[in-house]
């Protein structure tokens, strides 16, 4: 029977991390640390940008390698690192371009030297990322969802006893059966020593184990999800902060066990022959506070009050379905871990790409002592000491450059789908543009994965919006009765608009080089013909190859294009948590209160989840056939509408 469950720790190994570095190689840095300079000591170990990283999952082992040519339209695009030996003077597949900090580098490709793959090099420029800190934000992201099997260490005898080494588990003729406990667990006695020993229950025996209070949990779920404050809901259920944000873990917990029985199974068992994803990303204002004894006016050397804090949300295009929400923000990390991977590996004298913790933005490293050979002077390290040091004072954790965030939260959800083919929609982020060219770029070489971008007129009014859907409507209406068709769909109508247009409009251009001609992305969006109430006229383009498709095709696909799944679960998290939602106007009216905002982001990505999971299988919502259905139903992997009760409860 399913025991009781509890989170998983930091210290687990879930997803096991091999090192990319042997020890001669950690031996090699420690002696040239002290004899060569910054610069020379980073270029010498500039070959880990390309290295793959390995790391094992649910006994399966994984290996990445994102530091590649991110442009579809690119022949090396996907292609590793490789040095032409056959060719005068060796040249490389890409080089590495920049000076200083790897921040400022860049991946370029070359020419191809050898000219055995068919298509064109357009000299791409390519950010480096750290394959080790993806591989380490894919751990994370695993271990903030993962439950374990609560196991308690059980004393069945007293001191002295004969059969001390046996438990009831295994040889019940030893022991009597004396009844069951007030929560309904076997009680086991010694025949020996006479010792009474209460087991815990399992969670079909108890709902309500280590909980007071229980009752007040559909209240508490439905008050989180309502935008009640924290205070609020303490008042109104009369319990304590702590007691709040305990129960928030505990519901969390059961969110966890739900999504395992009903989302993880059903997916394990469902194919897609095509997957819309709709990724986005929002910004909510962290309150950064001083940790307890580190207040008071002698403290004046503050950070910002307030951290611009990044949530990535990827959800289905069609079912509305959202497969996960991320905070990019680690709450485990501690500064004494960064310091001591700083002095083991020398990663301050490392490019940013080389790090273990390049994720970490500008805290990837701890400061060091200045080296004979160093270009930093000492005032300049203390002064890096110091900041790094007041960060200790405040609220625990480190924000995670989005990227990161990103990738591996798409290569989650590639885990988590069983798709033939891909379909990837999102504005014009460069974050969300790389990380789908990195994670899904077998596909997209296989032209199984296409990246379309929605760009909307963000500076127009609601009213503009509504009066361009009127409008739009309307001339799409008149085309369609002056090209003679007799449908009056309005989507029929903007398929044959479009069908019409891609017979001699394609989002790439034809290059002549020689006598050879090549194609690129021509950056020419079009509009689509079908204006909605909120965004009025927008543009679609697409950033991959889409020559493999008809025509009909291609008109088809852009009809789908919407980013309205991710922005209507964005408004959902604005409108239902409250330690979430928009900024308040201060009283003076000359700036922004986030009175709020919490100060944990542990706790805002536990109402995340919660939301996530009460959004797809309890919410319905209208979909045009006018059917009133959750998310889950829509997308297949359910047949019915759950209620609060059922995931808490796991009826």
């Amino acid at each position: 029977m399913a025991q009781l469950k509890r989170l998983a720790n930091k210290y687990e190994e879930d997803v096991v991390v091999q090192i990319p570095l042997s020890s001669d190689e950690v031996s090699d840095r420690a002696k040239r640390y002290t004899e060569l300079d910054p610069s020379r000591f980073s270029k010498r170990y500039n070959d880990l940008l390309y290295r793959p990283v390995s790391f094992t999952w649910n006994g399966k082992r994984h290996q990445i390698q994102y530091n590649f040519c991110t442009n579809p339209y690119c022949k090396w695009h996907g292609m590793p690192q490789e040095k032409f030996t056959s060719v005068k003077s060796k040249p490389s597949r890409y080089r590495l371009s920049g000076r200083g900090k790897g921040e400022r580098q860049s991946i370029i490709c070359n020419d191809d030297p050898v000219g055995l793959i068919k298509g064109m090099t357009w000299g791409c420029i390519t950010m480096p990322v750290s394959n080790w800190s993806i591989a380490e934000e894919i751990k994370r992201l695993v271990r903030i969802e993962t439950i374990k099997d609560i196991e308690p260490e059980y004393q069945f005898h007293k001191d002295g006893c004969v059969n001390s080494e046996t438990t009831p588990f295994g040889e019940q003729s030893l022991y009597y059966k004396q009844g069951k406990s007030k929560v309904g667990a076997q009680v086991w006695q010694c025949k020996t020593c006479k010792k009474k020993t209460s087991i815990m229950p399992t969670r079909k025996q108890s709902t309500t184990y280590n909980q007071k209070r229980n009752g007040i949990l559909p209240s508490f779920t439905r008050d989180l999800l309502n935008r009640t404050p924290v205070t609020r809901t303490c008042e109104k259920l009369e319990i304590g902060v702590s007691t709040y944000y305990h129960k928030l873990e505990w519901v969390y917990r059961r969110c966890l066990e739900f999504l395992e029985r009903h989302e993880k199974t059903a997916f394990s068992q469902k194919d897609f022959p095509v997957m819309w994803l709709n990724t986005d990303k929002m910004i909510y204002s962290l309150n950064n506070v001083r940790k307890k004894g580190q207040g008071g006016k002698e403290f004046d050397d503050v950070e910002d009050s307030q951290f611009p804090t990044h949530i990535v949300v990827t959800a289905d295009v069609h079912s509305q379905y959202v497969f996960r929400t991320d905070v990019a923000y680690d709450w485990d990390i501690e500064l004494d871990e960064i310091k001591m991977d700083t002095i083991l590996l020398k990663e301050d004298h490392l490019n940013e790409f080389c790090r273990k913790n390049a994720r970490f933005k500008d805290r990837s490293f701890f400061p060091q002592s200045p080296t004979p050979n160093d270009n930093q002077s000492e005032y300049e390290y203390k002064l890096a000491l110091k900041e790094f040091d007041r960060r200790e004072k405040y609220v625990d954790g480190l924000h995670l450059n989005s990227t990161y965030t990103t990738i591996a939260h798409l290569w989650l959800i590639k885990q988590l789908v069983n798709a033939k083919e891909w379909r990837f929609v999102t504005d014009k982020d460069n974050s969300l543009m790389t990380a789908f060219a990195r994670v899904f770029e077998k596909e997209i070489r296989l032209a199984d994965a296409h990246h379309f971008i929605c760009l909307v007129d963000r500076s127009k009014s609601l009213k503009q919006c509504f009066q361009e859907y009127k409008e739009g409507r309307a001339d799409l209406l008149r085309w369609g009765t002056a090209m003679m068709h007799d449908s009056r769909s309005i989507w029929s109508l903007g398929y044959l608009k479009l069908l019409d247009m891609f017979q001699h409009t394609s989002f790439h251009e034809e290059v002549v080089i020689g006598s050879q001609s090549y194609r690129k992305w021509a950056e020419t969006p079009i509009e689509h013909p079908i204006p909605t109430k909120d965004k009025g006229y927008f543009n679609v383009d697409c950033k991959t190859d889409l020559s493999s498709l008809e025509p009909a095709e291609i008109a088809n696909a852009v009809l789908n294009v919407s980013d309205y799944a991710s922005n209507a679960f964005i408004q959902q998290i604005r409108r239902r948590l409250s330690i979430l939602e928009r900024p308040l106007v201060t009283a003076r009216g000359d700036g922004k209160s986030y009175i709020y905002a919490n100060f944990n982001p542990r706790y805002a990505q536990y109402a995340l989840t919660i939301l996530r999971t009460f959004y797809n299988f309890c919410e319905t919502i209208k979909g045009l056939d006018g059917q009133k259905q959750t998310p889950a139903q829509r997308l297949g992997i359910t047949n019915k509408e759950y209620k609060i009760e059922d995931i808490l409860y796991l009826r």
